[in-house]
């Protein structure tokens, strides 16, 4: 029986124990992941391979929404899911008309984030 492919998901959040979290649940989903701790560090490193980008709306001094544009100016843009711990002036829907695939408020829900992501990535 051959293997499924390698599903890779950045996640880009300014708070370790949230990426450590993230990592965790990807993997018990079967998703391999590459963690930023700014989205500096993230948009200075190789897309290749990635099946999507979880990126947390409140960083600085790049966001979440500028990680989010910045994808969708590339050649391939990947799917993004935003998330966040903070209130915003804006609603869900703001951000799903801007191209992100999701957007989850933190504490997240592991079991819909998972669900999102699976169905963002179903053939």
């Amino acid at each position: 029986m051959p293997k499924p492919p390698v599903r890779t998901v950045a996640v880009i959040d300014d708070d370790r124990r949230v990426l450590m979290s993230l990592a965790n649940l990807l993997a018990s989903g079967g998703y391999r992941t590459r963690l930023y701790e700014n989205a500096q560090a993230f948009l200075s490193a190789d897309h290749s391979g990635l099946v999507c980008v979880i990126t947390d709306l409140g960083m600085r001094p790049i966001d979440g929404l500028q990680v989010l544009q910045r994808i969708a100016e590339t050649p391939a843009p990947v799917p993004v899911i935003i998330i966040t711990g903070r209130p915003s002036e804006h609603s869900d829907d703001y951000f799903l008309q801007r191209g992100a695939v999701g957007f989850f408020r933190k504490p997240l829900d592991g079991d819909a984030l998972l669900e999102r992501l699976n169905d963002v990535n179903r053939p």
